[in-house]
């Protein structure tokens, strides 16, 4: 009994295990209380935890994947990374938009920090521009997201004519930071149980209605995105009726993303089919790959919604140009550290601190993207997966000649 408990723990579905943290959470707040205090401290230790590498994981995942960059991709690839880029930003602005329509506001508990919001976007600017030439070293300690970007694409930028020998080191580095995090998120079934038990100890059953509703609004988005935005794109580029390529997308691809939860394991699965539609193997035997790391719409989704519901929750006003830059921003950061348990979730501190929201509360932010983070997460892969098959076919001459 205990060797199966022990290898459920170990190599079991984390999707099923953040579940049961789930519900175990919601049981003993119910049923035990006193039992369910004690918890909390599992809460507090992932979030702290995630606090610790989250700067670490952009400064070198971003920095790598610049150093490593192949040379020629984008002269090969321009169509593609166009509409890659588009989408992302057109996914960006789609999030912001649907958070307007419907905010949501957050149950967070207060830090001692204080709130230093900008009065409007040319501040939002001239923070922008101090924070990109903070000291590195200082950015890391204080989780200066835009700082620690900065010197990371600057770094990666240098690195980039350093011998293969350098390049393998840094790969090895990212391996290890990744492995890291991956370790951190395999504590999540615990850290989900704390931060519910607590967020229900704390603030009743509203907490709960509260992580429906942005889990709604998350998927709103994203089916928006899928079924609206991506269509048009399509058309625009092949002037034929989009929706039978973007549902045999969606079901070929984004059903077994769905599942599997990673971009990288689904490369195959669009492989197939690719070579099914008929598509130029030389150009997706590029793009597929290429886009399970760059083209991250739902991601761009996931960090504007929590980030616009922790600046509705503070009540920070928000204008029409400080929005775009957000989009801007979440669309540039979504392609750094994808492929990473969690990296959409990890990338939030970064959009947040363009409204001087504190790391304290930008790390809570994170941690309600955990608790919601099984269907999140779930639909944030199907939709960027199903899209790197659905953008190499409305790109491929061969394709908008039929």
């Amino acid at each position: 009994m205990m060797d199966s408990v022990k290898h459920f723990i170990r190599h079991g579905s984390l999707v099923m295990q953040i579940f049961m943290g789930l519900v175990f959470g919601i049981a003993l707040a119910v049923l035990w209380p006193d039992a369910a205090r004690a918890t909390i401290l599992f809460g507090t230790l992932f979030v702290g935890a995630l606090k610790a590498v989250a700067p670490l994981l952009v400064f070198v995942l971003v920095m790598s994947s610049i150093a490593n960059h192949q040379k020629g991709v984008q002269t090969n690839m321009g169509t593609v990374l166009i509409l890659y880029a588009v989408g992302t930003f057109a996914a960006a602005l789609v999030a912001a938009g649907g958070s307007f329509l419907f905010p949501m506001e957050l149950t967070l508990k207060p830090v001692t920090e204080e709130l230093s919001p900008p009065g409007n976007v040319l501040q939002v600017l001239k923070n922008l521009v101090l924070s990109m030439v903070d000291n590195p070293f200082k950015a890391l300690m204080n989780a200066n997201y835009i700082g620690v970007l900065t010197w990371a694409v600057v770094i990666g930028l240098g690195l980039r004519h350093a011998d293969r020998a350098t390049h393998k080191v840094l790969g090895d580095v990212s391996d290890a930071i990744s492995w890291v995090v991956r370790l951190v998120i395999r504590f999540a079934p615990f850290g989900v149980m704390g931060l519910v038990a607590d967020a229900i100890l704390t603030s009743g059953w509203d907490v709960l209605l509260q992580y429906v509703q942005l889990l709604g609004l998350l998927i709103g988005c994203m089916l928006v995105v899928a079924l609206v935005v991506n269509p048009l794109i399509v058309w625009f580029m092949t002037r034929r009726n989009p929706f039978p390529l973007v549902f045999t997308c969606l079901r070929e691809s984004g059903v077994t993303a769905f599942f599997t939860r990673s971009s990288a394991a689904n490369i195959p699965v669009n492989m197939e089919l690719a070579k099914r539609l008929g598509l130029n193997r030389d150009t997706y035997a590029i793009s597929l790959p290429l886009g399970a790391t760059i083209n991250m719409a739902g991601a761009a989704v996931t960090i504007n919604v929590l980030t616009l519901a922790a600046v509705f929750t503070l009540g920070i006003p928000v204008d029409f140009g400080t929005t775009l830059l957000l989009c801007l921003v979440a669309s540039i950061a979504a392609c750094g550290v994808s492929g990473v348990a969690g990296g959409s979730l990890l990338l939030i501190p970064m959009a947040c601190s363009l409204f001087g929201i504190p790391n304290d509360i930008s790390m809570q932010v994170v941690g309600v993207g955990f608790v919601i983070g099984v269907l999140q997460d779930a639909f944030e892969t199907a939709l960027n997966s199903s899209t790197d098959v659905l953008f190499t076919a409305a790109a491929d001459p061969v394709m908008r000649a039929r």
